[in-house]
């Protein structure tokens, strides 16, 4: 599945199950992703005031984390998803921080935002969505300010034996069957699992963040390597 047809699906799969998307987070991640962002909040360290840009940013729930850490400065949500937006702005409204976030439709391989304008971006579990992540990556970097964060929170691949023949069954076998259950789609469940096979392990995403120019990358794998969280700084003078 490549290009348009691949965006166009992906649309289709986040529109449908948007009402359900953060319980099938918790089921997906072994109600993990929490503990996930909680150590990834940690590694970048949030400056007050700062501001940031999160991609794909589905329900909200990082972007929320981001302008909790930041207190003051500006955060948008971007998401080509309107119903996932729809659930997100409820949440922000819920909480009151409607003033400090603002939500835009809009495509993570083109950000209608000017070069050099947040403190950080990031993404979360989105990266193996897009039909061009290295696209993403360049834009991530593009509108950062010198020296600005580009940050990675997504799932990867397993290399501890026996936990990885147990999680790939999990992930292949039964997660589809409890889309079905709980969501009442199959088929957008199956294809999650399918959307990893491609995706490069945590090493392999290291240096494809090197490759974009970033510099300071790091990787951490979560949870066995469930999960990875990559981290790199764009250089403060441009190349």
């Amino acid at each position: 599945m490549q290009g348009k047809s691949k965006e166009q699906f992906v649309h289709s799969v986040f529109e449908s199950i948007a009402p359900k998307y953060d319980l099938m987070n918790d089921i997906l991640s072994f109600r993990r992703h929490k503990a996930w962002r909680k150590f990834t909040m940690k590694k970048m360290q949030v400056f007050p005031g700062s501001t940031a840009i999160d991609l794909c940013c589905g329900t909200c729930d990082w972007t929320i984390s981001l302008a909790e850490a930041s207190r003051t400065g500006p955060m948008v949500g971007l998401d080509f998803s309107q119903n996932m937006l729809d659930v997100g702005a409820e949440k922000i409204k819920q909480i009151g921080l409607d003033k400090q976030i603002r939500l835009v439709r809009g495509n993570a391989m083109e950000l209608p935002f000017e070069d050099n304008t947040f403190d950080y971006a990031t993404i979360g579990f989105a990266l193996r969505n897009v039909p061009d992540l290295v696209k993403v990556i360049e834009e991530m970097q593009r509108v950062v300010k010198p020296g600005g964060m580009i940050v990675s929170l997504e799932l990867s691949k397993p290399t501890w034996q026996p936990f990885k023949s147990i999680y790939y069954f999990y992930f292949q076998q039964i997660l589809p069957l409890l889309g079905k259950l709980i969501v009442k789609r199959y088929e957008q469940y199956k294809w999650l699992p399918e959307s990893l096979v491609q995706f490069p392990d945590h090493k392999q995403l290291a240096d494809i963040f090197r490759n974009t120019g970033l510099t300071e990358v790091q990787a951490y794998p979560l949870t066995g390597g469930i999960a990875a969280l990559h981290i790199g700084i764009k250089p403060k003078e441009d190349k």
